[in-house]
């Protein structure tokens, strides 16, 4: 398959069926709230589940909150965590950017429609990915996230795209320049949160269930 721009890439994606029916709307459990500022910290490196697995422990136990985080001691976090890779790393930083938000915008809706890319990415572990996976599901702002997968299917169709940057503007660009096709390809005006929180959860979808071949390239 020869692919053009992105857009190409999502009428591929939508019309072989991939996230026709997901689990949350968006794609990422529980979109707009705190709990995905920790699941874009908690997944690096690890897996999706056992990223859940942890987040379902610290919600089971009344303790997902942004304030009852940023109080916690690293020690008592990492019981919680300890599951994740690199658990120990993570609780520092999951818990000092809960206090750095807490300090800089108060309370988590605050944080949602003040916080810029380039906060996000001054905290010490959140890098491109993360930040605008945060921004994308967490505050619902209009940012693609261009992950490892989409990495490597591109790779895969023939771009050459090593820089992050590059790669979310491909994917970015391709969806702006075709948007009327693409509202046709939805049948509706779709919003460009949804539409890129989608597009992307394609992609992820899409690479799990071809992964062996992927990865031979």
């Amino acid at each position: 398959m020869y692919l053009e721009n992105s857009f190409m890439l999502l009428e591929f994606l939508k019309n072989s069926g991939y996230l026709k029916n997901p689990p949350h709307k968006l794609w990422w459990p529980n979109t707009g709230e705190f709990e995905v500022i920790l699941g874009a910290i908690l997944v690096q490196n690890t897996r999706w589940e056992q990223a859940f697995i942890a987040i379902d422990k610290l919600r089971n136990n009344k303790l997902l909150s942004l304030e009852k985080i940023a109080n916690m001691k690293e020690i008592e976090l990492q019981t919680y965590i300890n599951n994740v890779g690199f658990y120990k790393r993570k609780s520092t930083r999951i818990i000092a950017i809960c206090q750095n938000i807490l300090e800089t915008f108060g309370d988590f809706d605050c944080f949602c429609v003040n916080v810029s890319r380039e906060w996000l990415l001054a905290q010490k572990g959140i890098g491109c990915e993360s930040a605008d996976s945060i921004l994308c599901y967490g505050a619902l702002r209009d940012e693609m996230v261009a992950d490892n997968y989409t990495y490597k299917l591109l790779r895969f169709y023939g771009y050459e795209l090593d820089n992050y940057e590059d790669i979310k503007e491909w994917l970015v660009s391709g969806l702006l320049e075709n948007y009327e096709s693409v509202c046709k390809l939805y049948n509706k005006e779709i919003g460009l949160n949804e539409l890129y929180a989608r597009f992307h959860g394609k992609i992820v979808d899409y690479c799990k269930d071809h992964k062996e071949v992927l990865c031979q390239k």
